[in-house]
């Protein structure tokens, strides 16, 4: 039997430290590089070269202030800020590549359908269609205090936001500009065929947007869409819209939950189950031997960094873990933030009682995700155990040590994943819509939603 092609996406972050606590001080981390474009330029290089499909930017636009009521534990660990803005290096890393695609995490709770619809149809013409738009809705009261919307919307509320704002971004991109809409006519004077360009008409409870899009199709009209929650509510709205959805279980069989509900969710959708591909973050500690990776992963143990990883945590769930003892088991709670944290550990083990420090040893290395640590043929085990026994599409590949982690990924587990079939040794199909679904879909499939709005006859300008 042939096996299944591992997805593989690079994890990363617009700033020096993302996921893990303290691994910035390690010797081979590279992180002051983040600023720099020909780091990200020269990463971008070193993923294609591998046959990664792309590389995945997570992003948020608030910081983590809730660890002893104020910032102070985050700037002193750089747990996800300096922050700088992801969208801006993307063209750069596109003009040094021909296909390795881009997936960009952007807030429907801070940004304007409109503008972001433009956003990603100039980066996807500008890069061949290789672009994928990371769906989330922001969980940062700080965010909200900044970008002048006062106290954050509640949980559901935010979802019910994020529904309606990808039916604008689908209406824009999907059915504003006929396919035939372009005519570049010399005779008549006439670039485009007002005939054929159509308002959207949108009036909903969040958004007002009569008008037509300010650009033409490109490539793949509607970037390719991840979601990545854990929520009731953000997989009901994942079913409907994702084309890809990222999850962070910590084990195969809380993994493979996951992906049957997201699967029956999907069918209840009326969609394809199989029209969804999940892909597991995790971390990934590679050395020639297995004693060797233990040994490496432990010398990233030491350098964990408590109040660092806490500051993290209390900020993915909103709730000030400086309030409890390190030691003490910590109990479940309710909170409106990121309610999908705190069950991650509440949940994941029903014979463990987690404790906060337990939760910073656990998210200090790749943050919630699991890590798999050994030489390539294990590793190499480890990563195809998983997609075969939950039925994921591939990883997406987060880091403890920023850059030297993945570049040893690719210099020992990637030969053996494709010496092995897993991993393609050329790329088939140069969009990143055609990474997940294969040569020639480029274009959203036909049981997606954006469909509807292509076959819509919107009023004429």
């Amino acid at each position: 039997m042939t096996p299944q092609r591992m997805r593989l996406l690079a994890f990363d972050f617009q700033g020096p430290a993302h996921l893990s606590a303290g691994l910035w001080r390690h010797t081979d981390d590279q992180s002051s590089g983040y600023k720099r474009l020909s780091y990200w330029t020269e990463y971008a290089k070193m993923l294609e070269e591998a046959r990664f499909d792309g590389i995945f930017f997570a992003d948020n636009v608030g910081y983590h202030d809730i660890y002893q009521g104020n910032a102070d534990a985050a700037l002193a660990d750089a747990a996800q800020v300096p922050a700088n803005d992801p969208f801006m290096v993307i063209s750069a890393m596109a003009a040094v590549t021909e296909n390795l695609g881009f997936g960009i995490t952007s807030s429907t709770s801070y940004e304007h359908p409109y503008a972001l619809a433009r956003k990603f149809a100039t980066l996807d013409h500008l890069t061949g269609g290789r672009v994928g738009w990371n769906v989330v809705t922001s969980y940062s009261d700080s965010a909200a205090r900044n970008l002048g919307t006062g106290q954050q919307v509640p949980h559901d509320e935010r979802y019910d936001m994020a529904a309606e704002f990808i039916d604008v971004c689908l209406k824009l991109w999907e059915g504003s500009w006929q396919d035939d809409a372009v005519v570049r006519d010399v005779e008549r004077c006439m670039y485009a065929d007002p005939t054929r360009v159509h308002n959207i008409e949108h009036r909903g409870k969040y958004f007002t947007v009569p008008g037509f899009a300010l650009c033409e199709p490109s490539p793949q009209r509607t970037p390719v869409l991840f979601l990545a929650s854990g929520s009731s509510k953000g997989l009901k709205l994942a079913a409907a819209t994702a084309e890809a959805v990222f999850v962070n279980a910590v084990s195969i069989p809380a993994l493979k939950k996951q992906v049957d509900a997201l699967r029956s969710l999907t069918v209840e959708a009326g969609r394809d189950p199989d029209s969804i591909k999940v892909l597991q973050m995790l971390n990934v500690v590679v050395a020639p031997t297995d004693e060797a990776a233990h040994e490496k992963y432990e010398s990233y143990r030491k350098l964990v960094n408590y109040a660092g990883a806490m500051a993290r945590y209390s900020g993915w769930t909103g709730l000030d873990m400086a309030q409890f003892d390190p030691d003490v088991p910590l109990k479940h709670v309710k909170t409106n933030a990121g309610q999908t944290m705190v069950d991650l550990f509440s949940k994941m083990d029903p014979d463990k009682v987690w404790t906060p420090r337990d939760i910073a040893e656990f998210v200090g290395i790749g943050g919630t995700g699991p890590t798999i640590v050994g030489s390539p043929s294990t590793v190499a085990d480890e990563l195809t155990r998983w997609m075969n026994e939950t039925g994921i599409a591939g990883y997406n590949l987060a880091h403890a040590v920023k850059y030297r982690d993945i570049a040893d990924f690719i210099e020992l587990v990637v030969p053996e994943l494709q010496r092995r079939g897993l991993m393609w040794s050329e790329y088939e199909g140069s969009s990143l819509r055609e990474k997940l679904y294969g040569p020639g879909v480029v274009r959203v499939r036909e049981d997606h939603p954006g469909r509807r709005f292509a076959a819509q006859a919107p009023v004429a300008v």
